[in-house]
């Protein structure tokens, strides 16, 4: 039997009992599918047209709170305890400096709530992980701290297009910033949308403004009816199924724990335990395609997502999605990876660490993410790695790639080895992220001699590497495998679609960002 403690609800323990899953997992499963019910039913009896923003603002508050207590019990106050101080922050500090203490303040409670659950409560009897959905409300404060500085702070002409677009040129009320924070589809698993978008959908403008597909220009949908998710809604539903049925079927076939299995490192030949590198970490994947693709169909339920129409008209659902899985799998290069896995996370590092740092702000993103991702051991060796194999890919990439493009067949033969590569060294530095401990971590290492921590060293040492230029307008000087042009579209996946859409949905979505430079 499936029996585990929890803070949150026993109420679906016979569920979880049957189904031999813990309780906090089913208690998460039927909660999203509850919250996709009720965003059909928020479009439908109160869409803007009925109903006015202050009700939708109060019911999309009053669902989350109840699925987090649901959830979570008592440990569902702390998603309260920090959106009020950081509010009241906002309030009582200026708008000069309270982005820093804001972010300060976010940042550190969610640590210390990932350092109470993880060290406290976790060893030896279950928690449950009530730090998931702090960690996208961390996000939303930081955000609009920043975007409320830039916005009545700042001057126009010191922000970046994209800063300029998602500036808040007034403090929201209480009302509002908690329906943005702690909305029932968002609040158990994003993902992370901007304030003016969220704002934007709340008071129905969400389809009077698209943008042109010939020009780019913005302009009225001309009589278009409004769109309807229904078909988005599906196709991602569709995708949870597959992704959920592959995960409690094929996952557990495949452990990334056997990588470290001291008799299948001593009778599996090279090639074999390369290719189970890459399958076991291949596995591990639906579980996030499932939990993220499943939260961006409940905010399309709700009507929240559109972001324009293509150039063949078609509506485009895609503004706050967390991924997009064909370009994941058959990634060629560690940039176009990280590029489509976490795409809302890969934004908040870019607003509100990467395009602000001034001193080393690759190094600076990969610590604030893992800082943000939690306090286990694995993290920081995953994303210290990932420096290198960063650094190491764009060093190569801008040596090499130019001999391959000159004709189809050489480019072919560079897009299969760079899979390879890509996929390879992706698994490679993954590993510690899953296993968590140190230990078990140099363990894999170990068994692998290091062999791409040294390549990647040696890459750096022995190849010339081109440098940011660094400015006030490095987000568009970076781009090095984008045309001028995609500096207009860079908020086409996460940021304002409705004063810069993005007119093809599935091809160029924020390539002028300095993240996109940051994973190159």
């Amino acid at each position: 039997m499936a029996t585990t403690s929890t803070t949150g609800s026993t109420l679906l323990q016979p569920l979880s009992n049957a189904v031999q899953l813990p309780i906090d997992q089913v208690n998460f499963v039927v909660c999203q599918l509850f919250a996709l019910l009720a965003a059909v039913w928020f479009r439908t009896y109160l869409h803007s047209s009925k109903t006015s923003s202050f009700i939708r603002h109060v019911v999309a508050t009053l669902l989350g709170l109840y699925l987090a207590l649901f959830c979570f019990g008592w440990y569902a106050l702390h998603f309260l305890v920090q959106s009020g101080i950081s509010y009241c922050i906002m309030i009582i500090i200026g708008v000069e400096t309270m982005h820093k203490y804001c972010f300060v303040f976010a940042l550190g409670y969610l640590i210390v709530c990932q350092i109470t659950r993880v060290y406290i409560f976790d060893y030896g009897q279950y928690s449950a992980d009530f730090s998931g959905p702090m960690m996208i409300i961390t996000q939303k404060i930081t955000s609009l701290a920043y975007e409320i500085h830039d916005g009545m702070f700042r001057k126009d002409e010191e922000l970046t297009p994209s800063q300029r677009d998602l500036a808040v040129r007034r403090m929201p009320s209480l009302l509002e910033y908690f329906s943005y924070t702690c909305n029932f589809m968002g609040i158990l698993a994003g993902p992370l949308c901007s304030y003016k978008d969220y704002i934007t959908f709340i008071e129905g403008r969400s389809y009077h403004v698209t943008q042109s597909a010939e020009n780019g220009k913005e302009e009225l949908p001309c009589g278009r009816a409004e769109p309807l998710p229904n078909m988005a809604v599906t196709q991602k539903l569709l995708v949870c199924g597959l992704s959920l049925f592959f995960h409690l079927t094929v996952s557990n076939m495949l452990p990334v724990e056997y990588n470290i299995d001291e008799h299948f490192q001593a009778t599996t030949s090279w090639p074999a335990r390369v290719l189970y590198l890459y399958v076991s970490l291949l596995a591990a994947r639906p579980k996030y395609y499932f939990a993220w693709t499943l939260a961006d169909a409940i905010n399309n339920a709700a009507g929240f997502g559109f972001r324009g129409y293509d150039k063949n008209g078609e509506a485009c659902w895609d503004l706050i999605s967390n991924l997009r899985i064909q370009q994941i799998e058959m990634s060629t290069s560690f940039k176009m990876f990280l590029d489509n896995w976490n795409i809302q996370t890969a934004l908040w590092l870019k607003r509100v660490c990467y395009e602000r740092a001034t001193l080393s702000p690759t190094i600076q993103t990969f610590i604030l993410s893992a800082i943000w991702h939690g306090v286990y051991p694995g993290y920081y060796l995953t994303f210290l790695t990932g420096v290198l194999m960063t650094l190491a890919a764009r060093a190569m990439r801008s040596n090499f790639r130019h001999y391959f493009i000159k004709s189809p067949q050489l480019k072919l033969l560079y897009d299969i080895v760079t899979w390879m590569v890509t996929q390879v060294a992706v698994s490679y530095t993954v590993v510690p992220f899953v296993l968590l401990s140190i230990k078990p971590s140099f363990t894999f290492y170990s068994s692998w001699y290091y062999c791409l921590h040294i390549i990647g060293i040696l890459v750096l040492l022995l190849l010339p590497v081109e440098k940011t230029q660094r400015g006030k307008t490095t987000h568009e000087n970076v781009q090095l495998s984008r045309s001028k042009k995609s500096d207009e579209t860079e908020n086409s996946l996460g940021q304002n679609s409705f004063s810069i859409t993005n007119n093809v949905c599935n091809q160029n979505q924020e390539l002028a960002s300095r993240h996109s430079s940051l994973k190159q």
